[in-house]
């Protein structure tokens, strides 16, 4: 269902929608993928929060209250591709910059002209490209788990080939259309609650068993889970959740952003070649994820790339999923950084 461009049309959850809050308004609104769903909650400045992968705005059903009740306007979306949004059938219609501007529509569409925008894991990623492509809409922009890395450097398709040796890293095993998909839809739910688990700090495997990021040649990703047993954070309801909305609509509109990247840099070279985002800005990550210490050399480039940084948090003992790991503690952060925040 396509929303008129000048409409902005509010939804009612089904009925076994059982995330669904009186306080809570769903909505769908139009953007250039056709639609966007999202959930708002509160009033006051608009704070847009950008999910990563296999999520969906639930992820942020922590935030939501914690903000309203702060005093801002918070709106969680479904990403192009996931839940009640829009799904294009083409991998290009994932490219970064198209998901951008899904962001500016959003805030468009909720009669705003300018927001801070918040991101999770590939949402950081979005979020990040949003802050630097949109300025003029995003005024702010906070980064959990993933940490800003200007556009530049190789082709992405070609430095995730060459990782892992003699197994495969899970960037290229997402990237080829229909691989990921043929592993996961069979059990959606027992194959998130392993991907959940994996990437979990009272979960995930000790460092001496093989790394959950790596596929054995001729393997399956899931071969690496934990089985059996879910994460501190991730009830037997929230799991529910995720799985029966990737069991209605597929994985591939998820999975298209991995197979997207290689668009991304030809869009973004050399017009963002190495910019910075300058804007302020907001970093946190778990001690335990692999997107902290892999990319521990981003986070030290921070004084170049973000310089409008106001706060910067490693939490010791935590994940990949912070603000559903430790949900007290990063929305005390968020709310302090926005309290800082220029008007």
């Amino acid at each position: 269902m396509n929303v008129p461009q000048t409409q902005t049309q509010t939804q009612t959850p089904p009925a076994t929608d059982r995330t669904d809050r009186e306080d809570r308004t769903h909505r769908l609104v139009a953007t250039p993928a056709g639609r966007i769903h999202l959930v708002e909650q509160g009033t006051g400045p608009l704070v847009l929060l950008v999910h990563g992968f296999p999520e969906s705005w639930y992820s942020w059903r922590h935030q939501l209250p914690a903000l309203a009740a702060a005093g801002y306007r918070a709106v969680a979306v479904d990403v192009r591709g996931y839940g009640r949004s829009s799904r294009p059938q083409e991998s290009a219609a994932y490219r970064m910059l198209d998901l951008v501007e899904d962001n500016a529509a959003v805030v468009r569409a909720l009669g705003e002209e300018t927001a801070v925008i918040v991101g999770h894991d590939w949402g950081a990623t979005i979020a990040a490209h949003s802050a630097l492509v949109r300025p003029d809409v995003f005024r702010a922009v906070g980064l959990l788990s993933v940490p800003y890395t200007p556009p530049g450097g190789p082709r992405p398709g070609e430095v995730f080939a060459g990782m892992g040796g003699d197994e495969e890293f899970y960037v290229s095993y997402f990237q080829e259309p229909g691989r990921a998909e043929a592993e996961i839809e069979p059990d959606v739910r027992g194959w998130l609650a392993g991907f959940y688990a994996a990437l979990s700090a009272d979960t995930m495997p000790g460092p001496d068993a093989p790394d959950p990021h790596f596929v054995s040649r001729g393997g399956r990703l899931r071969d690496r889970f934990p089985v059996g047993r879910l994460p501190g954070w991730l009830g037997e309801r929230d799991l529910d959740v995720y799985a029966e909305e990737f069991e209605r609509t597929g994985l591939t509109g998820a999975l298209s952003r991995y197979r997207a990247m290689d668009r991304d840099w030809e869009d973004l070279n050399p017009g963002f070649t190495g910019a910075p985002i300058t804007q302020p800005s907001l970093f946190v990550g778990g001690a335990l994820d692999a997107s902290t210490t892999w990319l521990a050399d981003a986070i030290a480039a921070f004084p170049g790339t973000l310089p409008g940084l106001r706060s910067s948090h490693v939490l010791d003992g935590c994940g990949h999923w912070v603000q559903q790991e430790r949900p007290t503690e990063v929305n005390r952060l968020l709310t302090e950084w926005l309290a800082g925040l220029p008007d």
